[in-house]
């Protein structure tokens, strides 16, 4: 079983001035309340393949993530699969709206170690992740606004 998780908003940007801050991994931090200490395994910064190590922190929570990029479509998509403590993939969406405005999706499906409560731990933590998860698209609209 996973948890599946979808956030979106609407930026008013076009998407390459989205994907110009999304294509920055080592950025993320900076957009992403929960995401710390970014670093890569290897040379690859970006496109399929770049592989990147995370300390997420949810409130007393602390897990490593290890994720590998599983697609890269400029000003369109980023996917990755996680194989941390916390298994699954992740995708940002790019689409472009009327007005030069983009609206940019977040879903995620994510599966919980027993310990971390398994099936019990994933439905707890929807919720909480979705209201990190909205407040990091604030963040992220109001950086590629200003």
């Amino acid at each position: 079983m996973s948890v599946r998780i979808r956030v979106c908003t609407t930026i008013d940007a076009p998407p390459p001035a989205v994907w110009d801050e999304v294509e920055h991994i080592e950025r993320h931090p900076e957009w992403m309340a929960d995401a710390h200490d970014i670093s890569f395994v290897g040379s690859r910064r970006s496109g399929v393949g770049t592989e990147f190590e995370s300390l997420t922190r949810v409130g007393p929570l602390r897990a490593n993530d290890v994720a590998i990029v599983t697609e890269w479509e400029p000003r369109r998509a980023m996917g990755i699969v996680h194989r941390g403590v916390v298994t699954g993939t992740g995708r940002f969406t790019l689409r472009r709206k009327r007005g030069g405005r983009t609206r940019f999706c977040w879903e995620e499906r994510l599966r919980f170690p027993w310990w971390m409560g398994g099936i019990v731990g994933e439905r707890l933590a929807k919720p909480i992740l979705k209201r990190i998860w909205r407040r990091n698209l604030r963040t992220l609209k109001a950086r590629v606004e200003s």
